[in-house]
């Protein structure tokens, strides 16, 4: 398989990794919440080669190998990360695979801007994360205290194995080492002395002051033109949940496929074939990239 090439866009404020043939069709990739490009070490490499493209994955400001951002990190900030990128690479038409929050990134663009995105291949996440309208002083007010704390140090470690094991046992979502590692490793920075310490922003733990309703977060899903495809794990973070059900009813023309795998299925060693299998066979039944 092709080894990943670094880029800098947006005037070096944006890392990127890039698989495939520069004059190929472009598809960009965008990560979860305290993920970064390698998220698609294993998937992106695997689809440039299938499919004739050109994956371009980028590291979200705050992120992997991105530069920290000065204002807030709300879901939609993110939508200027995306065009940012894409304006540079010259897309006028997005094909977009987002994982988790990449995937809600990628879908409130969609709405938005929907002559900019030609399809959707998402990947364990729908739209966004939400607050009930009666809730929204409590989480402004969650938000507020937040942002008056004095600010953490990055997490330091004695080396990359102690950082993935702590990523392991501290995730939000379910994940195993070997699944870990690339992430992991992507956002580590290393000392003289052999220690490593993570480049997150740790601006990116506050609570967000501000949410989408669910009635908006289903109308922005409402407002997707574009075909979709649903990849989840079996084992993910979606599944039948209410909120999941309606999303997944709100966008048109939404293509759903269940696999084996947990949240990261895509970068599991195991599952990544079974993901791009499930993407090309969609891109037959509805065009090519």
């Amino acid at each position: 398989m092709s080894q990943a090439r670094p880029l800098m866009l947006a005037e070096g404020r944006l890392a990127a990794l890039a698989w495939g043939e520069e004059d190929a069709p472009t598809w960009l990739a965008l990560h979860g919440w305290l993920d970064n490009a390698a998220s698609f070490i294993r998937l992106g490499p695997l689809l440039s080669e299938r499919l004739g493209i050109r994956i371009v994955a980028l590291d979200f400001a705050g992120h992997g190998h991105s530069r920290h951002r000065e204002g807030d990190y709300a879901l939609w900030d993110y939508c200027h990360d995306l065009l940012d990128a894409a304006d540079e690479l010259g897309l006028e038409r997005m094909s977009l695979l987002a994982h988790s929050m990449g995937a809600g990134v990628a879908c409130l663009t969609a709405a938005a801007l929907p002559e900019r995105v030609e399809r959707l291949v998402l990947i364990d996440g729908l739209g966004a994360v939400t607050t009930p309208a009666e809730a929204s002083a409590a989480q402004l007010r969650k938000g507020l205290k937040a942002a008056r704390r004095p600010r953490s140090t990055a997490p330091r470690y004695p080396d990359s194995r102690t950082a993935v094991a702590a990523r392991v046992s501290g995730g939000v979502t379910s994940i195993d080492a070997e699944t870990a590692a690339p992430l992991v490793e992507r956002n580590l920075a290393r000392e003289a002395d052999g220690h490593v310490w993570l480049r997150t922003d740790a601006r990116l733990l506050w609570p967000s002051p501000v949410r989408l309703t669910p009635q908006q977060a289903l109308a922005l899903l409402g407002a997707i033109e574009a075909p979709a495809l649903l990849i989840e794990g079996e084992g993910g973070i979606l599944g039948e949940r209410e909120m999941a059900l309606a999303a997944r009813a709100a966008v048109a023309r939404l293509t759903r496929r269940v696999l084996p795998g947990g949240h990261h299925l895509h970068l599991e060693p195991d599952k990544t074939v079974s993901v791009a299998k499930a993407i090309e066979e969609w891109l037959g039944e509805t065009n090519r990239p």
